[in-house]
């Protein structure tokens, strides 16, 4: 079942957060390192969120158990100088290993337009890693595009 978040989630929610930065930083050590608390905070955040007009925390529950999450937010996305931009931001989505394949992310961002939707919003971004192919998979199935890139190079050590 797909409902609202609740504050009593926001501690599982935490938790799926870690397991979801963990993955990542299989993927990419350098970007993916939570703080110690990052699990903590990332929980307080779900909570700020919950009565948050233009913030949407959706939950897979089943069997009484927090399985899954996405967290997306209206915003301006763009700076000062440009015109505003009203877009929705899908900042996480993350389900456990033995819940995914299942069209449940499907359906969570399915919830998560709907609802971006009725607040007049009719585009939505995120950010995924060039490294978590399966991720890419999914965000080309459902009709995502890669509109910016974000590149890293090292530094060259001096000689």
């Amino acid at each position: 079942m797909i409902r609202l978040a609740e504050a009593a989630d926001a501690e599982f929610i935490g938790e799926l957060w870690a397991e979801m930065v963990a993955y990542h930083a299989e993927l990419d050590a350098q970007t993916f390192r939570p703080a110690e608390i990052g699990a903590e905070l990332y929980a307080s955040g779900i909570l700020s969120r919950l009565s948050d007009a233009d913030a949407r925390v959706l939950v897979v529950e089943i069997n009484g158990e927090v399985v899954g999450f996405v967290n997306g937010v209206i915003a301006n996305i763009t700076t000062e100088m440009f015109m505003p931009l009203r877009c929705g931001l899908l900042s996480d989505i993350y389900l456990k290993e033995g819940y995914r394949r299942q069209g449940l992310g499907r359906q969570l961002v399915e919830r998560l337009t709907w609802w971006f939707r009725s607040q007049g919003v009719r585009t939505f971004e995120w950010h995924v890693s060039a490294r978590n192919h399966e991720a890419l998979a999914f965000w080309n199935s459902i009709g995502g595009e890669t509109t910016m890139m974000r590149m890293r190079a090292a530094i060259p050590e001096e000689d």
